[in-house]
């Protein structure tokens, strides 16, 4: 007898459990899809113990028939294709037939359903298997509950999480279904207590603002542009609001959540050099194509997908974010005044050196605050959830109200007329208006400055700009470092670099653009470089803006360096002509305003 057997369809169902359902938020991603495939306009999800205990789910939509009922727990068994064809035309987010026959396999479940036309079904399952069917009176929709989640499965217990991130992971996939969904109310309840809830009114605002909360929704710009093939639009934060993880981005293509590494990339760098390192915007961005355009049936949850023409895509993407941040920046205020947390007075002497007006450290701090901030939610009342990867935070509880008005177009912010009061440690510069004051990094000014300067002239290398050195500079490398220099030695001199092979493994440079920072040569081509062998190839593009930021800070002025009144005030008619004279090359800002009300706030002149 041959060694290879036919599984049985119990046992291919538990195992394709293993690849669908993961964790109680895969129940749920994949109920509420089913839900909103089934053209529901509202759609409830009940946890019990962030779903372990259990999860029903309850919507308006189509519902079904006792024929399809008791088909739907048949594995690859669906509505949503039936040729091969229709596998390249997908409009729906559920399609593999695979998700209801691997959830019963690992738990028990009870599906009440009817499609209007008659009387509902009630079907019992217990690991797969059916219990009972029988008719019952049930109005259109479906409602299924999932009770004992891995009951015959203990191993898959062992590796969840708290009770708390398993709910984190429900809330941050209810919360992106949401998004996605701005027409449909959606009601996410735990434990009794409402976490999640939107009116389905179709406005995109006031959804953000219920996830988010209102003061950072009001600090999101909108932007849109389209090529060809592709649509998007969205709506993204300004540079001072940031978080720390990219989990705060959420990409939607033709309505379906995506991970999209790519995607994430263009985004950020439509933010480049104007935002700290290691720091993310919030951004919510819908991209609308030819689904021929797309393969979504490349991962078992559906979460990442092949994008055909995606070159063409990806710099649609950052051009329209970067330009909306461009029509948008403006000076950051010392404090927020929307807030109503209480700084600690160190945070406000305006005496202090650098760190204190540092607005990244101001704005963790208030995070913090703000996530101490807890009260018990009401009927009339839902919590803001942000976006969570492990341990879900506190967070404070807001009311429902209208849409937040959003800035669609806003023309960039012009520079304030300061006149220049003087310095403080040789390192800010004290300018006042009659709307307050402002503290000026000198370091961070000339480095936007300087960084503009060398951008121009890095993407522009002239051949007569070159100078001849006295004696070569000499570089040494590995062999398979030098491979891979070999292989960029144009691009590196698109930068200014000009390597010579000097054979075994070493490089020499003769010469190098006039405008090189004097006393740096040395050291800008080591990094650059050192940036080529990094990445093991070169983007041009990128490496031009490695190269302007890193002479910038070379050649700008230090802390503790004072400066004559005449030095201050050119130093600010150059900050004036810069296309953003708000934030430097790393991100950080160049000025902090301390407004009039904020300054007799501290004094207690205004309660």
């Amino acid at each position: 007898m041959g060694k290879i057997q036919i599984m049985d369809e119990w046992l291919s169902n538990k195992i394709a459990a293993g690849e669908v359902v993961e964790r109680p938020s895969s129940v749920v991603k994949e109920l509420v899809e089913n839900a909103i495939d089934a053209g529901s306009t509202s759609i409830e999800v009940f946890l019990e113990e962030a779903g372990l205990t259990s999860i029903q789910v309850t919507d308006n939509g189509s519902g079904m028939d006792e024929e399809d009922a008791l088909k739907s727990f048949s594995r690859h068994a669906t509505s949503k294709i039936s040729n091969e064809h229709d596998l390249f035309r997908i409009r729906t987010l559920g399609f593999r037939g695979e998700a209801l026959a691997s959830i019963a396999s690992v738990s028990k479940v009870v599906l009440k359903t009817s499609d209007g036309q008659q009387s509902g079904v009630e079907i019992e399952l217990d690991g797969g298997h059916v219990v009972s069917m029988k008719p019952t009176a049930f109005r259109k929709g479906t409602d299924i509950t999932v009770s004992q989640l891995f009951f015959n499965t203990p191993a898959r217990l062992k590796y969840l999480k708290t009770i708390q991130t398993e709910l984190g992971h429900s809330i941050d996939y209810m919360n992106r279904l949401a998004l996605s969904n701005p027409d449909i109310a959606f009601k996410l309840v735990h434990n009794g207590g409402t976490l999640l809830q939107t009116n389905g009114r179709g406005n995109v605002q006031q959804v953000i603002a219920a996830i988010y909360g209102v003061q950072n929704a009001k600090k999101m710009i909108s932007f849109s542009a389209e090529s060809q093939d592709y649509k998007i639009h969205g709506f993204a934060t300004l540079p001072e609001v940031t978080r720390a993880s990219k989990n705060y981005m959420s990409i939607f293509v033709n309505g379906r959540y995506v991970k999209h590494y790519l995607l994430q990339k263009a985004i950020v760098d439509a933010y480049h050099t104007y935002l700290p390192i290691e720091r993310y915007p919030i951004v919510v961005m819908y991209i609308e194509g030819d689904p021929y355009l797309t393969d979504v049936n490349v991962h078992p949850a559906k979460l990442q997908i092949r994008l055909s023409k995606e070159q063409e895509l990806l710099p649609l993407v950052e051009d329209a974010v970067r330009k909306a941040i461009r029509s948008a920046i403006h000076v950051p205020l010392a404090e927020k005044k929307e807030k109503p947390v209480k700084v600690p007075s160190e945070q406000m002497n305006i005496w202090k050196p650098a760190p204190t007006f540092n607005q990244t450290k101001m704005n963790e701090i208030v995070e913090k605050l703000n996530d101490s901030i807890v009260k018990e939610p009401t009927v009339e009342e839902f919590p803001i959830n942000e976006v969570v990867s492990e341990e879900p935070e506190p967070t404070p509880i807001i009311i429902e109200e209208e849409p937040v008005p959003m800035p669609v177009e806003e023309k960039k912010e012009p520079f304030p007329q300061l006149e220049i009061v003087g310095q403080i440690h040789g390192t800010y510069i004290v300018a006042q208006m009659e709307d307050g004051f402002y503290l000026i990094d000198q370091h961070a000014a000339q480095e936007r400055i300087k960084y503009e300067y060398f951008r121009e002239k890095v993407g522009d290398v002239n051949p007569n700009e070159r100078q001849s050195l006295l004696l070569p500079l000499t570089f040494h490398y590995a062999a398979d470092e030098a491979l891979i220099l070999k292989e960029n030695l144009h691009s590196l001199e698109e930068v200014g670099v000009f390597l010579e092979d000097f054979g075994q493994s070493s490089f020499v440079v003769r010469e190098h653009p006039t405008w090189f920072p004097k006393g740096f040569e040395q050291e800008i081509i080591e990094e650059l470089i050192e940036q080529v062998l990094k990445t093991k190839k070169t983007d041009v593009k990128k490496l031009r803006e490695e190269a302007a930021i890193m002479m910038s800070c070379k050649k700008s002025i230090k802390a503790n360096h004072y400066l004559t009144k005449e030095q201050m005030v050119a130093l600010l008619d150059d900050l004036k002509k810069a296309d953003n004279p708000f934030t430097c090359p790393h991100g950080r800002p160049v000025m902090i305003h301390f407004s009039s009300y904020e300054v007799e706030k501290m004094f207690k002149r205004v309660m």
